[in-house]
């Protein structure tokens, strides 16, 4: 198929991947790098665009690829703020995204993210590469069966990090305005001041909504939490006060903090930056300050070949229905009626 399209964020172990499942034929091109202003040339002579997180579809970069006839700006990732849908439907441009994949691969990480922090390997293994071998009063903990765990947001991620912690025999609670049924089994709900009250750990798992729920876990919530609590963010920076956060680990209202994501990470992940702790005021240093009651991941949730293959596969469908005229699942810009 003669159909071109250029991939932006694909890490090099990706690209096989990507040539396996593309059963389509389509004629792809890959950029390690993200699509950012300065680089927006790349997408000249190519039908379609393939985004992930940290790539910048905003108005200015869209125009241009509608100057330049790209009719198809697809991202491979659930979330999709990175893209103005309001810009690409005055442009008549199609966006497409992948509404679900393995959720097992951010659970996961939310897991051991909670392992690592309510047990404070992150902070022994400090120590210990610098000879300092003392056991630390922060790793003396409850053990699994003995933990609470708050999981906020119970779709399909959340609801499979919490069959993790059910299954290791942590006591779940889970708070979600549209609770589900059928899950007793799994985790009991409570009100979000409850849940925070009672949980040793707390994990995020509450999608993003621009505009709508911005910083709604900030300084409230951090005081109902134990001070013996963790906190771990694999969703969305946006949906917390990161300030907060940091000012309630340094004064010891939380134990400390796992994150998979921060505010403006398209300036520091995919890269090697040894500047990016030089701006003392940027949540990234900040961060790297607190270590190791502070720890950063970045943005690997996803980082799975089982989660990869669902994207890879997902956004392959997603071209393919595009050009049949199929804009049935999965399309967030249709072409007008």
């Amino acid at each position: 198929m003669s159909f071109k399209i250029i991939s932006f964020g694909t890490r090099d172990n990706e690209v096989a991947h990507f040539d396996a499942l593309n059963k389509q034929g389509f004629d792809m091109t890959y950029k390690s790098e993200n699509l950012t202003h300065d680089n927006i040339d790349l997408v000249k002579g190519f039908d379609g665009v393939l985004l992930r997180a940290n790539n910048v579809a905003d108005k200015q970069n869209l125009d241009k690829m509608a100057e330049w006839g790209i009719k198809y700006v697809f991202t491979r990732t659930v979330g999709y703020n990175h893209i103005d849908l309001d810009a690409a439907k005055a442009n008549g441009q199609i966006v497409a995204f992948v509404p679900a994949y393995s959720p097992y691969a951010v659970a996961d990480l939310a897991f051991g993210l909670g392992i690592m922090q309510n047990r404070n390997l992150s902070g022994a293994v400090a120590s210990t590469k610098q000879s300092d071998f003392r056991p630390n009063p922060a790793s003396f903990v409850p053990e699994f069966q003995s933990l609470t765990v708050g999981i906020l947001g119970t779709g399909k991620i959340g609801l499979a990090e919490a069959k993790l912690w059910k299954g290791v025999g942590a006591k779940v609670l889970g708070y979600d305005p549209f609770p589900k049924d059928g899950i007793d089994d799994i985790l009991t709900y409570a009100s979000m001041e409850d849940l925070l009250k009672e949980s040793d750990i707390v994990s995020l798992h509450v999608p993003y909504f621009k505009g709508k729920n911005d910083q709604f876990f900030a300084a409230e919530q951090l005081k109902q939490m134990k001070s013996s609590a963790v906190l771990v963010n694999t969703a969305r920076a946006e949906i917390t006060d990161e300030e907060a956060i940091i000012a309630a680990v340094k004064n010891g209202e939380i134990k400390g903090f796992a994150t998979d994501v921060i505010s403006n990470e398209g300036a520091y992940f995919g890269q090697v930056d040894p500047e990016a702790a030089k701006d003392e005021k940027s949540i990234m240093a900040q961060f790297q300050a607190l270590y190791p009651k502070v720890v950063v991941t970045p943005h690997i949730g996803s980082y799975t070949e089982n989660a990869l293959t669902d994207m890879i596969s997902i956004s392959y469908q997603n071209f393919e229905n595009a050009l049949n005229g199929n804009f049935e699942n999965n399309f967030l810009v249709k072409p007008e009626a």
